[in-house]
């Protein structure tokens, strides 16, 4: 939701509700009448709020308190002073150190109160569609950082496991995607596009080592049951009966979430490794309570699984 109110804070009722008469054509406002009143609207309703107009001088806390406040945990409102001429330099401080886009003088004259605040509604609008647009960029990008693990765990599984590696990622793909969308975090001001590049590649090589190490320590495979205490063993689940019962998804989700740069880590690698030792050959539920893996027959796949995986991973339908 768009934010479109303005929110003026003075410690004068009458100033308030003259403030709210001659802009109120403008947009919804709302008043309050101190800097905590005004704490606790943000508080509240920040994510309406377009435009914050406070006064300065005021009993207990000046306005700039408010505006600092505003600043640090609603950057994206745009931050008004109204102050006496007499403040001017008060007003002109503020504006140099960022806390206000700009101050209105008193006594207003209505028309420069109306355009100022027309203009800072305007700027907010501006915010918010780049905002919108960054969101976008983000989600795309981490698509596309999901897209590469899927592949990079594709090519992994084929040089460590030849036989039914396919098989194994497709179930692994299967068990991500009933957990939910998977959003690795990504600071995008840290990493250009070659570091990034890197990091993965060596986060892949790191995936490979420890699915190699887990497979050696699996051993050979000799029946249902030993499959089933040997997953309950590397992932912290629980044998009951011809199935494993796990608290959480961890075992087939952190791989793919984990934030970019983090070197993997060997109880990330487990749930893949063992489901290329079984040859894919389970399933795995997501229940009220926790997770269940069970053994199977090895899946019927799809041609564009993979395809399919990647966008779902990513959050968007498959198109």
């Amino acid at each position: 939701m768009k934010p479109e109110k303005i929110l003026y804070v003075d410690d004068e009722a009458i100033a308030l509700k003259y403030f709210e008469r001659l802009v109120g054509p403008l947009a919804p406002v709302i008043t309050a009448l101190s800097v905590e009143e005004g704490r606790a609207v943000l508080r509240e309703h920040g994510d309406q709020i377009a435009v914050l107009v406070c006064d300065q001088r005021m009993p207990g806390e000046r306005g700039t308190e408010l505006l600092r406040h505003a600043r640090q945990y609603h950057p994206n409102i745009v931050r008004m002073m109204t102050t006496a001429y007499s403040e001017l330099g008060e007003a002109i401080d503020a504006i140099n150190t960022g806390e206000i886009y700009r101050y209105i003088s008193k006594p207003w004259e209505l028309e420069s109160l109306r355009a100022d605040l027309k203009n800072a509604l305007e700027l907010s609008d501006l915010r918010a569609e780049r905002n919108e647009l960054l969101r976008d960029k983000l989600l795309a990008q981490q698509s596309q950082l999901l897209a590469h693990r899927m592949a990079a765990l594709l090519m992994v599984s084929a040089a460590v496991q030849p036989q039914d590696h396919e098989a194994a990622l497709y179930r692994f793909a299967q068990a991500t995607m009933a957990g939910g969308p998977v959003a690795p975090v990504v600071d995008w001001n840290q990493w250009d596009h070659a570091d990034l590049q890197q990091a993965e590649a060596r986060r892949g090589a790191s995936v490979a080592g420890h699915v190699r190490d887990w497979l050696q320590n699996f051993g050979a495979r000799h029946d249902d049951a030993q499959a089933l205490d040997t997953l309950a063993q590397a992932v912290g689940g629980e044998r009951l009966g011809d199935a494993v019962r796990l608290p959480g998804a961890d075992a087939f989700t952190a791989l793919l979430g984990a934030p970019a740069g983090e070197t993997a880590t060997g109880a990330q690698c487990a749930g893949l490794a063992w489901l290329l030792w079984v040859g894919g050959r389970a399933q795995v539920e997501a229940l009220a309570d926790g997770w269940r893996v069970t053994l199977s027959e090895a899946p019927t796949m799809p041609a564009d699984w993979l395809a399919d995986a990647m966008e779902r991973l990513g959050g968007r339908s498959p198109g």
